[in-house]
C-alpha cells in the first residue's frame, strides 16, 4: 500500500483514517467516509482500485468533476476514464472496448448514465468498487439533493457481492443514516475525519451595505495579489453585477450561474481552472465539480442557507492544505430572504433550523470554529486563534437605551413596520410613505439621529438574534416585540450590546499613492512566504508549469499542486532523483517533469 502510495501519488504517508478505510475497501466491505474537502477522500477508494483486479467504478454527479478527477489520474499515470454526455459514439465505443478488456483502473459516470448501462456493459466488466462520490446528495436531508441519486439502490440489487463505499464531505447525522439506507450498505464501517481546518482563516462581517461590501472586497483581493478565489452570491443577478465592480477596477472576473448555457458555464469554469482569470463570482451552483487545489480565497457574499452549504463552498479554498481566507458578509436583509426560501422550501422545519445554526454560527462571540466543528459531532476543546472573534474578542457596552428607542419605535406603529421604516424614522429621515402614515408626528422620529444608518442596521441584528424582536415573515417581514424585549423596554433587564468596529474607509483616488503607503490592511495577508523559500525561484517555477499545462491543454495544479511547487521552491533538487523525494512527486511525474523542472532550477541557482 504504502509503495503504491509513494508510486502513483508521490506521498511517504498516509493521513489519518486512510490507511484504515483502504484496508476495509480490500476487505470487500462496505463503508461509509466522511472527510472534509481537500482532506484526502479520493485516495480511499482510487488506491484500492489500482490493488484490486478489475474496475472501480466511480458514481459522480458532475461532467467538470470527472474530467477533473480523471486528467488528474491521467497525470499521475494511472488508466482512468470517464463515460457521460460529454462523448461522442466513437469515444464510447472505444471506451467499451477497453473496459471489457480489463485496461481501464477506474471508470467514472453519472447516475443517469450507470442506471442506463446496468444491465448491458456493467454486467459484462469485471467491478471491484462502486466508490459514491458527493454521498449527501442522496439524501432529501442533505444540502445538495439530486433526485437522479435515489435510484442508486439498485446498485447493491444487480451486484450484491461488490463492496460499496459512500463518500461526502459534509453530512450531519440525519443524512449520514438516510445515505446507509438509501445504498442499501450492508453493515458499513463509519468513517469519519476530523473536521477541522486549521488552515482557513474565518471571518464574518456584519450588516455591511453594498458600498461597505464593495470596499471590503477590494481590500481583501488586495491582500491576495494574482491569487485565485471564489466570490459566492444568493442570485444570478448578483452575481454580473459583482463582476462588473470587479472588472472596473481591473481584476479578471468570470461569472457561472444556472441562467447560463451550457457553453458559457464550461467556459467559465475553463478558464478559471486553467488560471486565465483570477476571480468567479458563482450561485452555489458552481464549485462542487472543481478540484482546483490553489485556490486562495472564498468569499460569501450573502449568508448562506445552512452550515452544511458554507463548510463545503468555504472547503474549495486551500485544499492543498496551504493558508487560505475565507469571508461572510451576513446582513438582515439575507436573514429575511432565506428564511422566506425555507418555509416556501416543502422542508419548513428542518430548513429553518439549519438556517438558524447557520445565524448562530455568524452571530457568535465564541470561537466560529468550534461552532462548525460541534456541528459535525466534533468537540475542540481550545480555541482556534484563528478566526475573528479569536483574534478580535467582542467587547459589550449597555446599549439599554438604544433598545428602547427601536422598541418604542415599533411600538408606536403598532408593530406594522420593518426594518427600513424602522431606521428612517429613527434616524428622523422624511419621505413620502413615510410622512402619508404620519410617523413622522411620533414622539421616537428622529430619536436616532445621532446613530449612523448602518449602525442602526447592526442593533437590530443584535436585538433580532437577542431574541428582543422577531421578523413576522407572514406579514410582510413586519418587526413584533417579544415578551424578552418588552422587558427591556420597561427598564425591567439591561440590553448589552456588542460595540461595533469599523475599518477605515479606504482613501480617495486623489490620494492613492500616499494612502498606499500608509493604510494598514484590513486583513492579513496571506502568502507562501515559508522560511527557506526562494519566492523569485517559486514564479519562475509557476511560469514554467502555466507553459507546460498550456501545452498540454490541463489545469496547471493537474501538473504540480501549489504545495508541491512550493517545497521545491524551498528544497531546490537540482537532480532527478531528488525532485522525485520531494512529496507530491510520483513516479510518473518524476519521468515526465523531472528533468525541465531541475534544469530550470540549476539555470535559477547559477
Amino acid at each position: 500500500m504504502l509503495q503504491t502510495l509513494k508510486t502513483y501519488f508521490g506521498y511517504d504517508s498516509f493521513r489519518p483514517l486512510q490507511e484504515n478505510i483502504i484496508r476495509h475497501i480490500l476487505a470487500k466491505k462496505d463503508s461509509l467516509v466522511l472527510m472534509p474537502t481537500g482532506g484526502g477522500k479520493s485516495i480511499c477508494y482510487q488506491l484500492p482500485a489500482i490493488l484490486s483486479d478489475g474496475t472501480t467504478v466511480v458514481v459522480s454527479p458532475l461532467i467538470s468533476l470527472m474530467k477533473d478527477q480523471v486528467e488528474s489520474l491521467q497525470a499521475n499515470g494511472i488508466y482512468a476514464r470517464a463515460m457521460n454526455s460529454a462523448n461522442n459514439e466513437t469515444e464510447n465505443l472505444i471506451l467499451r472496448k477497453e473496459c471489457l478488456e480489463g485496461k481501464v483502473k477506474l471508470l467514472y459516470i453519472s447516475p443517469e448514465r450507470l442506471l442506463m448501462e446496468m444491465n448491458f456493459l456493467l454486467k459484462d466488466m469485471k467491478i471491484s468498487l462502486f466508490a459514491i462520490d458527493e454521498a449527501h446528495c442522496i439524501s432529501q436531508w442533505g444540502h445538495d439533493f439530486r433526485p437522479e441519486y435515489t435510484q442508486l439502490k439498485s446498485i447493491r440489487e444487480q451486484f450484491p457481492q461488490v463492496p460499496i463505499v459512500a463518500l461526502t464531505a459534509t453530512a450531519d447525522k440525519i443524512t449520514r443514516e438516510d445515505i446507509i439506507k438509501q445504498l442499501d450498505l450492508k453493515e458499513p464501517e463509519v468513517f469519519i475525519s476530523s473536521f477541522d481546518r486549521p488552515n482557513l482563516n474565518l471571518t464574518v462581517k456584519r450588516g455591511f451595505q453594498q458600498k461597505d461590501k464593495t470596499r471590503a472586497i477590494l481590500e481583501f483581493i488586495k491582500q491576495h495579489p494574482g491569487e485565485c478565489g471564489i466570490i459566492y452570491c444568493m442570485s444570478r443577478d448578483k452575481t454580473e453585477k459583482v463582476a462588473e465592480m470587479l472588472e472596473k477596477y481591473g481584476i479578471t472576473t468570470t461569472v457561472y450561474h444556472a441562467g447560463l448555457n451550457a457553453k458559457a458555464r464550461d467556459k467559465a469554469q475553463d478558464d478559471f481552472i486553467n488560471d486565465r482569470v483570477q476571480v468567479v463570482c458563482a450561485t452555489i451552483a458552481f464549485g462542487m465539480g472543481i478540484d482546483k487545489s490553489n485556490v486562495r480565497w472564498v468569499i460569501h457574499y450573502n449568508m448562506p442557507k445552512s452550515i452544511e452549504s458554507f463548510y463545503q463552498e468555504i472547503g474549495r479554498a486551500g485544499r492543498d492544505g496551504l493558508k487560505s481566507d475565507t469571508l461572510l458578509f451576513y446582513s438582515l436583509g439575507d436573514l429575511v430572504m432565506l428564511s422566506k426560501f425555507a418555509i416556501d422550501s416543502g422542508q419548513q422545519d428542518i430548513n429553518l433550523e439549519k438556517l438558524n445554526r447557520m445565524q448562530q454560527y455568524a452571530e457568535s462571540d465564541i470561537c466560529r470554529r468550534r461552532i462548525l466543528l460541534n456541528y459535525f459531532g466534533e468537540n475542540m476543546e481550545h480555541d482556534c486563534g484563528n478566526c475573528d472573534v479569536c483574534r478580535n474578542p467582542p467587547e459589550r457596552f449597555d446599549g439599554s437605551i438604544i433598545v428602547q428607542k427601536a422598541l418604542s419605535a415599533i411600538a408606536r406603529t403598532n408593530q406594522q413596520i420593518g426594518t427600513r421604516m424602522l431606521v428612517a424614522i429613527l434616524r428622523g429621515n422624511y419621505f413620502q410613505e413615510l410622512t402619508e402614515k404620519g410617523y413622522d408626528k411620533l414622539k421616537t422620529f428622529g430619536a436616532g439621529r445621532d446613530v449612523p444608518q448602518q449602525d442602526w442596521m447592526d442593533y437590530l441584528l443584535q436585538m433580532l438574534n437577542m431574541g428582543y424582536i422577531e421578523v413576522a415573515y407572514n406579514e410582510n417581514n413586519h418587526l413584533k416585540i417579544t415578551p424578552s424585549g418588552v422587558k427591556v423596554l420597561y427598564g425591567q433587564e439591561k440590553a448589552m450590546l456588542v460595540v461595533i468596529k469599523r475599518e477605515e474607509k479606504t482613501p480617495n483616488k486623489g490620494k492613492k499613492k500616499k494612502a498606499e503607503k500608509e493604510s494598514k490592511p484590513m486583513f492579513n495577508a496571506i502568502t507562501l512566504s515559508d522560511e527557506g523559500m526562494d519566492k523569485e525561484l517559486f514564479e519562475e517555477l509557476r511560469v514554467l508549469r502555466k507553459r507546460l499545462a498550456d501545452e498540454q491543454g490541463i489545469p496547471p495544479y493537474i501538473i504540480l499542486t501549489d504545495k508541491t511547487l512550493h517545497l521545491i521552491a524551498i528544497q531546490r533538487p537540482t537532480t532527478l532523483e531528488a525532485f522525485g523525494m520531494v512529496s507530491g512527486i510520483g513516479e510518473y511525474k518524476k519521468e515526465k517533469y523531472g528533468k525541465v523542472f531541475v534544469e530550470a532550477i540549476r539555470n535559477f541557482l547559477q
